[in-house]
């Protein structure tokens, strides 16, 4: 069974046409790089797979059952762009993380031993446990993502969907990222991740999307890098010749 099934997906903004029948399946213990130009549907695709954006036609499965159903249950895990995140909120890297626990834990709310352990270990896993207890607003960059990396494990979801993750970051937080997304899918979790970086793409994903509204290809980071294919989704040479910038 595949993690994650998008069979035939149509969204509009009203007059707008986000997403034109898109197709895709995601298998456990893989990553897959979705690459596109600003406006081609991504994070409405992520959306989508959450159950936050409903089709016009089309449907999509996660583990076999609704988007809603895998959210509610903590099976999917989204860290969504900076721009989505408001950091004034006085909340702390801790409590942040804690949030990935919040399906189960019953009408109390109140945490118990075992969440606070499967915190630590996120916290510890991202570099962060030093900084549990700062406002989230007062990290850099790429802290901030890995603090939101550290919910997705802390929730333990089977399939995690990054918009962006590496935007914004240090190159330290960019290997630790990789790194984790790396062992997550080595665990079995299924993960979707966009990025602009399409030099770290080979290192990072098992395999890629090529995304304008609809799927150009979906195949190897190689087949997805070559010139003709960026062509038709970027409109242009972007470069990748030695020397050249990404």
């Amino acid at each position: 069974m595949n993690a994650v099934e998008v069979d035939g997906v149509t969204v509009r903004y009203g007059d707008v046409l986000a997403l034109d029948r898109v197709s895709l399946a995601l298998g456990a213990g893989r990553v897959c790089g979705l690459v596109g130009v600003n406006g081609s549907g991504k994070s409405t695709l992520f959306k989508t797979i959450t159950g936050l954006v409903r089709p016009e036609r089309g449907a999509v499965r996660v583990r076999g059952g609704p988007p809603a159903l895998a959210r509610r249950g903590g099976t999917v895990a989204y860290v969504p762009q900076s721009e989505a995140v408001d950091w004034a909120f006085p909340v702390s890297v801790r409590e942040v993380v804690m949030t990935g626990r919040h399906g189960g834990l019953g009408l109390t709310r109140r945490p118990r031993r075992v969440d606070h352990e499967a915190v630590d270990r996120a916290l510890d896993r991202v570099g962060l446990t030093d900084l549990a207890d700062r406002r989230i607003g007062g990290l850099s960059g790429g802290q901030r993502k890995r603090a939101f990396v550290a919910r997705g494990i802390a929730q333990q979801a089977r399939v995690l969907l990054l918009d962006e993750p590496f935007a914004g970051v240090d190159k330290r937080s960019e290997g630790t990222i990789t790194r984790l997304l790396r062992e997550l899918a080595a665990d079995g979790a299924a993960v979707l991740v966009s990025t602009h970086d399409l030099r770290s793409l080979p290192d990072l994903a098992d395999e890629a999307v090529l995304l304008m509204r609809r799927v150009l290809v979906h195949g190897s980071p190689q087949e997805v890098l070559r010139p003709d294919n960026l062509a038709r989704a970027f409109g242009l040479d972007v470069g990748l010749r030695e020397g050249e910038p990404a």
